[in-house]
């Protein structure tokens, strides 16, 4: 475990900045260019700078120094020489004795929860996107002035941080305890929606930039709160009565959901006291509209997701990452654990806060498996190597990526899903307890395989090695069938989609069925398809030895054409060549649908 910092109290700074201050303004809103002023009340006499090429929570270099520019640095007022000595560092000679003061703009023209934005209506930032590190004083607190200028009438404030000094729309001073809290604190401003609840005696903010004015604020405080009550009572007083006041044994004292309304978009990022969210506008509640939509159900489970890992990566987390090194990769094997668990628990814990029922659950948790059993690259990588390969799988996506890894996000759900079931059926245990026995046993920090192997084998009675080893550290097939059946869930196998008969990925765009992706092994592959293939057209045997051809423009057209058959020719544009392409349809090919047949209170973990 590593040792705690203590943070530093409002008092202690008075009437003075922090030991690294930065001041963070708009310096254009049309050129989407914010300017940033960082001062290091004592560096050192050779100083380095650093920005991080990569946020914790989203595993790619993101190389976040491509947007910094116009770097200068002075001492009272004279400019100090600096020298760049890689892609994202730069050596500062300065007088130890006088402040040092070092002045940049960054572009910021990413709408995602991950870097950073600026434009008229909005403004959001993560301090990895923005504020350099004073390497040798990233201990140190860190202070944070954001300004309000004349063109930003109206907007409001949001960030996790410790304010010092603000005004009544939340712009002014901040305080963090060190780099990484800044870090980890994304800042939200804009004319944004804002509403407030208490959670178990903890008071959490959401605000919402970009809604439609239809949106139901109301309801979507009632459900966030709900979700929130939920999970804190089942990691600090399970069985306690709602809404328990639980505010000392929760590790943060507030938190703020900003979540950005869109036409297009889907995500979160995790923090230690608040997450950033992007969703399709129209996905979220609105008045006078009481059904639940599968896309506002699809908003919660991100909610839900990303509030669990307030304990389940935040703080819970790998060993690897006790401390973050912000100028490379941080690898580990457990993002099954960590991504994989939290995956599980999401819309488990939408059904036990009541904000779905059973049948949408097992929908949810159909939808999961045959994700992953349409994924071939669930047969050639382990879910720990697909772990530690994120950097450069996952979120480096091609068309060959489900033929080569598999998602430790659905993979790593089904393999908690299994430990649970498994767990229940021997009568000893379940995961939720084997959830908070690891938060105890860490003390809510750093973690390894081997911590929860001791907490399985001390709640169970046994060991789980050979679990742990079939499920995570090969590509044999989960035993979900049968953990299913025991608990009372019938799986029903049902003919599959046309995507899926085929082993294709594909989009219908200008009257053509557009090839994205070809699965190994499936039939599209052994006919010859491959991707970025515009296929056009079938040919169908018409009977008496003659075929009918038809123009082929979406993909939901094939069935009504071929009727019965198995068999027919498909014609693609391949770098503008017509092929004719021989298909053979399997003649098996099903997803799985689940039903609850019978379930004791006991056994089932939705309860």
């Amino acid at each position: 475990m590593t040792s705690q910092r203590v943070r530093p109290s409002k008092s202690a700074l008075p009437g003075a900045k922090a030991p690294v201050h930065y001041r963070v303004e708009v310096l254009s809103h049309a050129a989407h260019l914010w300017q940033v002023t960082m001062t290091i009340a004592a560096p050192a006499s050779s100083q380095e700078l650093r920005l991080p090429a990569w946020i914790p929570g989203s595993y790619l270099v993101r190389e976040f120094s491509r947007h910094l520019q116009n770097l200068q640095c002075n001492q009272g007022r004279h400019p100090v020489a600096l020298t760049q000595s890689d892609k994202a560092a730069w050596l500062v000679a300065c007088d130890s004795a006088l402040p040092l003061e070092v002045r940049y703009q960054v572009y910021a023209f990413d709408n995602s929860v991950r870097t950073a934005w600026l434009s008229d209506t909005r403004g959001f930032f993560n301090a990895t996107s923005l504020c350099l590190m004073a390497q040798g004083q990233t201990d140190q607190p860190h202070g944070l002035e954001l300004v309000r200028g004349a063109a930003m009438k109206g907007w409001q404030l949001a960030t996790g941080l410790e304010s010092l000094r603000i005004d009544a729309a939340g712009f002014g001073s901040y305080l963090a305890a060190d780099y990484d809290e800044l870090a980890d604190c994304p800042v939200e401003m804009g004319t944004f929606w804002s509403g407030e609840f208490t959670a178990c005696g903890v008071p959490h903010r959401f605000v919402v930039a970009g809604a439609l004015p239809s949106m139901d604020g109301e309801r979507l405080l009632r459900d966030a709160q709900k979700i929130c009550e939920t999970q804190i009572g089942f990691w600090h007083a399970p069985g306690a009565a709602p809404g328990k006041n639980l505010a000392k044994r929760v590790p943060f004292v507030r938190y703020v959901f900003m979540l950005h309304a869109v036409d297009e978009s889907y995500g979160g990022l995790e923090h230690r006291n608040s997450t950033a969210l992007i969703a399709n506008r129209r996905d979220l509640p609105r008045r006078g509209d009481d059904k639940t939509s599968e896309g506002y159900t699809t908003l919660l489970g991100l909610i839900s997701h990303e509030y669990f890992h307030t304990w389940n990566v935040k703080r819970l987390r790998p060993a690897e990452f006790a401390r973050y090194d912000y100028s490379q990769e941080n690898y580990t094997e457990l993002l099954w654990f960590f991504e994989g668990f939290t995956s599980y628990y999401d819309d488990l814990l939408l059904r036990r806060a009541g904000r779905i029922d059973d049948a949408t659950y097992l929908k949810l948790l159909g939808k999961t498996i045959n994700q992953v059993a349409q994924t071939p690259g669930r047969l050639v990588q382990s879910v720990a190597q697909a772990s530690f390969d994120a950097w450069i799988k996952y979120y480096r996506p091609d068309e060959n990526t489900p033929n080569l890894t598999v998602s430790y996000y659905t993979k790593g759900a089904l393999v908690a899903l299994c430990l649970d079931l498994k767990l229940r059926a021997e009568g000893k245990t379940h995961l939720d307890a084997v959830m908070r026995a690891l938060w105890v046993r860490c003390a809510g920090g750093p973690m390894t395989q081997e911590d929860l192997l001791a907490v399985l084998r001390e709640l169970s009675g046994r060991s789980w090695a050979g679990e742990i080893k079939a499920w995570v550290h090969s590509t044999r097939e989960l035993p979900l069938n049968a953990l299913l059946t025991a608990h009372g869930i019938e799986v029903h196998e049902e003919p599959a989609a046309m995507a899926q008969r085929l082993g294709i990925r594909s989009e219908d765009a200008g009257g053509a069925v557009k090839i994205k992706m070809v699965l190994g092994g499936g039939a599209a592959q052994t006919a010859g398809f491959m991707a970025g293939d515009e296929w056009l057209g079938v040919s169908v045997a018409a009977g008496r030895g003659s075929t009918s051809e038809w123009r082929l423009s979406k993909l939901d057209d094939l069935a009504p054409l071929l009727g019965e058959q198995k068999r027919f020719n498909a014609l693609v544009s391949r770098d503008k060549r017509l092929l004719w392409l021989p298909v053979v349809l399997p003649t098996k090919a099903w997803t799985w649908r689940l039903s609850c047949a019978k379930r004791g209170e006991d056994q089932w973990p939705a309860v």
